[in-house]
């Protein structure tokens, strides 16, 4: 057997190939893209990868059919303006917990970001995964990487046209299947699907649903690396977030340099060779098409197919695994890396906070809020029989998943009365406006204005919210 590492299936096309290290005299805003033929590497971070894509896809694909309480696990039902989370009703008015939610995602992609780079892109983010997931459906029907760069070499026959046609089913079947997904957490999945076979889909689920086939089918199909370059504005702002410490994939140049190759039998030390064998392996794995020996590039979304490239090539040429592998800049200087350090324990400290307010905030939830405001138009009426009025509007929101009914009191004055609905019935959600007039002697008055507390208990349940008015009236001399 030959000691010489085998080179089949490592040959590189245009796109992918090694990169000129003479520098470029000039730069272009924006380049056409070149189509990157990615091969398949087997190794740690892949499985991890492959196994985090897998739990992704099988929560987004099957959460909309999980059903709890006799209805789906989680549905936002726009027409009805309610969202059904987990068990748990929420309405438009709580749209700060949204908010609140939003901040903490942003906060928690700053802390991971500043603790190890883009692994979110490479392992997480849903363009990766479903890019992934086209590149499988490439290899499946076309075959792989080299058997894929000589069919599009050749000129159009027959199996050409079967392999590229099968390729493009697969790949609408999956975008049809995700825009069916997505729709499938604003209406019911059951009816989405059984409307879809009998070709009975109302406009808007229609609309959306290609609107998300005909987009998954394009940024994963066809754009895939330049979504992550060009179009994401993370790759654009992560940079500023990284130190020296940030944990990145590294290429160890004090190790590899200068990079040749040769037998496995060399002593490439003696003939004054680093340990890269430059195979190009590392460039042929990468989903972006970068070189990860030219440096850290924000291209690069942490995915690790380079290091498991590389340590495989090592470990057939009998050398330490690690020349590309995660590291900090302190590291490959022959420093210590700190990750305890001011800027991640900040964010680490903000992101608990939040995540614990949160927590907080809807566990504690109101399910009912209700708004009083007096009538402006005028201070104050003298009913007949010489009592002072004063009118009132309530709106009133039942933001429970069933219906109640309510009483209406009012305290901070003696003999006070109301005159109105003193019990209103609110359904699900729903909100009520009620009007009503409070009463009182005159004699009561000793001030122009007198503070009230209105009150709201609901009549089949513990629920009781309590909110500050003024009653305003005549001074009696």
């Amino acid at each position: 057997m030959s000691d010489r590492i085998p080179t089949q299936d490592v040959t590189t096309d245009a796109s992918v190939g090694h990169h000129d290290p003479a520098p470029a005299t000039s730069t272009a805003m924006y380049q056409s893209r070149r189509h990157i033929y990615v091969r398949e590497i087997k190794g740690v971070f892949q499985r991890l990868r492959r196994a985090s894509n897998w739990v992704l896809m099988g929560l987004f694909f099957g959460l909309p059919w999980l059903s709890w309480g006799g209805r789906p696990l989680i549905l936002f039902d726009l027409p009805a303006r309610q969202f059904h989370i987990f068990g748990g009703t929420f309405y438009p008015q709580e749209f700060i917990l949204l908010s609140w939610l939003l901040i903490i995602c942003a906060f928690g992609l700053f802390f991971i970001t500043v603790f190890a780079g883009r692994v979110w892109c490479g392992y997480t983010c849903p363009q990766s995964v479903w890019t992934w997931l086209y590149i499988w459906a490439e290899k499946v029907t076309e075959g792989r990487r080299n058997r894929r760069i000589k069919l599009d070499q050749q000129p159009m026959s027959l199996d050409k046209a079967w392999r590229k046609g099968t390729k493009h089913l697969l790949w609408l079947i999956i975008a049809l299947a995700t825009g069916l997904a997505f729709v499938g957490y604003f209406t019911p999945i059951e009816g989405l699907i059984a409307d879809l076979a009998h070709f009975e889909l109302g406009g808007w689920a229609l609309f959306w649903t290609g609107f998300f086939t005909v987009f998954t089918y394009l940024n994963a199909g066809w754009l895939r690396e330049q979504v992550c370059i060009y179009m994401c504005p993370y790759a654009r702002f992560q940079s500023v977030m990284f130190d020296q410490d940030t944990l990145v994939v590294s290429y160890d140049i004090a190790r590899g340099e200068p990079r040749g190759a040769r037998k496995k039998s060399t002593d490439h030390r003696a003939a004054g060779l680093g340990d890269c064998i430059d195979c190009d392996l590392c460039v042929q794995v990468c989903p972006t098409g970068i070189d990860i020996r030219d440096g850290l590039q924000y291209e690069c979304i942490s995915c690790a197919a380079c290091i498991d490239a590389c340590d495989s090539v090592m470990d057939k040429m009998g050398y330490p695994r690690g020349l590309i592998r995660y590291t900090t800049e302190h590291a490959l200087e022959g420093g210590t890396t700190h990750i305890l350090r001011p800027r991640l324990i900040g964010y680490l400290a903000a992101l608990l906070v939040m995540v614990g307010l949160f927590a907080w905030a809807v566990s504690d939830r109101d399910t009912l809020e209700f708004d009083i405001e007096r009538d402006r138009n005028q201070l104050y009426q003298m009913t007949p029989d010489g009592r002072i009025s004063n009118a009132y509007t309530l709106t009133i929101r039942n933001l429970d998943d069933r219906e109640h009914t309510y009483r209406i009191s009012m305290q901070g004055l003696p003999g006070i009365e109301l005159i109105g609905s003193e019990a209103v019935t609110i359904g699900a959600g729903d909100s009520r406006l009620v009007t009503l007039q409070a009463v009182v002697d005159a004699d009561t008055i000793s001030l122009p204005s007198h503070e009230l507390q209105v009150i709201l208990e609901a009549s089949d349940d513990d629920i009781r919210q309590e909110h500050e008015t003024r009653f305003i009236g005549q001074i009696r001399r």
